[in-house]
């Protein structure tokens, strides 16, 4: 049985992508036949079967193909309220989280991890709604949900955990979280992680890490612990000595757990204030990605999710080169989800983003136009035009629609 028309078509459908440029420099054909990548091959090589129509292809020359990126760190149920305070009512948070959903596909993000918080007045409504919306986007864009309670410890916090056990039996994917902000952190996450044991999902805990004592007790619980465990944004790292940098890395790495960046701002559970160190987090072999955080909200008014943005602000700043501050966006963000793995190649999922230019380090500057492909159907399209009015130059010299540079 299947969950939706949208994916019962695209099971059965094929997809040609003609002419696009790969990282490595070569022209390909990509045939996709439903979910996933059937075969690659030298521009021209391939093609659709007969009688499939021009539907079936896509024209992709002067562009540049690329996995997908994902989203690892949203709030959709407090997106796009930054204009005022929001109804709250779950047909409020269900339009807010599925129109944030959208913008985020639109940038290219094919799969989104959204925090939802549970209890206090709110209750479950919050995650009920961003539960409908998942199920609305179905077939566009595949939505996680970490359900995020305020306090599990003490007298006070012994509603916190069974409104946490209720949001894990509705159909949370993670448990979440705030240690710290719990008077016991440590009994906070003890909590967290025995709640996850039990029903075998993740844990993706939002914490500054300023602490490194507490930190270093946090990995100690954590160590082993599957399907895995995710901090962010821990920031609060890079106020600490380099010393302290490199020994709470170590820990960090030797317990497997990964680390969100958010290099466009902040989030809604925590202040910020200092920036999370990728470079000596990659330096001590930790898995490292980074998403938006907020998105329109108070926070951060001007959050706009986009996965590229994210990349941008990792290579501008010098914490590690463009390819691989892409690929923390998009290998690493699926990784941390839990997602398969995509490359361009036969075999994997048709998770697939094509962006106007030539280059890498040229799209993550000025690539405007872009066409999002999920589960092998183009979801999503972008495009740019750029105008010089009342201007002979763009005649003489012949301007491109959108600008873009080679490596």
């Amino acid at each position: 049985m299947t969950d939706s028309p949208r994916e019962t078509a695209a099971e059965t459908a094929t997809l040609l992508l003609c002419g696009a440029r790969l990282t490595d420099g070569r022209i390909v054909d990509v045939r996709l036949s439903g979910p996933r990548i059937e075969a690659v091959g030298t521009a021209g090589s391939l093609a659709v079967a007969a009688g499939t129509g021009d539907g079936t292809r896509v024209d992709l020359r002067g562009y540049l193909l690329l996995p997908a990126p994902a989203e690892p760190h949203a709030h959709l149920d407090q997106a796009l309220t930054a204009g005022g305070p929001p109804a709250g009512d779950v047909e409020d948070v269900q339009r807010r989280a599925t129109e944030a959903a959208l913008l985020q596909l639109g940038h290219g993000a094919t799969a989104v991890r959204s925090h939802v918080r549970i209890g206090d007045v709110q209750g479950l409504r919050a995650l009920e709604a961003v539960l409908q919306a998942r199920r609305a986007l179905r077939g566009l864009v595949e939505v996680q949900t970490v359900a995020v309670p305020r306090l599990l410890t003490g007298v006070a916090g012994a509603d916190g955990l069974a409104m946490l056990r209720d949001a894990l039996k509705m159909g949370a994917a993670a448990v979440g979280g705030c240690p710290d902000l719990d008077p016991d952190p440590s009994g906070y996450t003890e909590a967290v992680l025995s709640l996850a044991a039990e029903f075998g999902v993740p844990v993706d805990l939002h914490t500054a890490a300023a602490d490194p004592a507490r930190l270093a007790r946090l990995a100690a619980m954590s160590g082993g612990m599957r399907p895995g465990v995710t901090l962010g944004p821990c920031h609060g790292l890079g106020a600490l000595p380099a010393t302290a940098v490199a020994s709470a890395a170590a820990r960090l790495a030797a317990a497997g757990i990964s680390v969100v960046a958010l290099p466009q701002g902040g989030c809604c559970v925590l202040d910020r204030g200092g920036a999370t160190p990728v470079r000596a987090l990659l330096s001590a072999g930790v898995r490292v990605t980074a998403g938006s955080g907020a998105l329109g909200d108070l926070t951060n008014p001007v959050g706009r999710g986009d996965p590229l943005e994210a990349a941008f602000l990792l290579a501008s700043h010098g914490e590690c080169a463009p390819q691989r501050a892409y690929e923390l966006v998009s290998g690493g963000a699926r990784a941390v989800m839990g997602l398969p793995e995509v490359r361009v190649e036969a075999g994997f999922p048709a998770e697939l983003l094509a962006l106007r230019g030539e280059s890498l380090t040229g799209v993550l500057s000025l690539a405007y136009s872009r066409i999002v492909i999920h589960r092998g159907r183009v979801v999503s399209r972008t495009s740019a035009v750029r105008e010089y009015c009342d201007s002979a130059t763009e005649a003489v010299l012949d301007l491109p629609r959108q600008s873009h540079r080679e490596a």
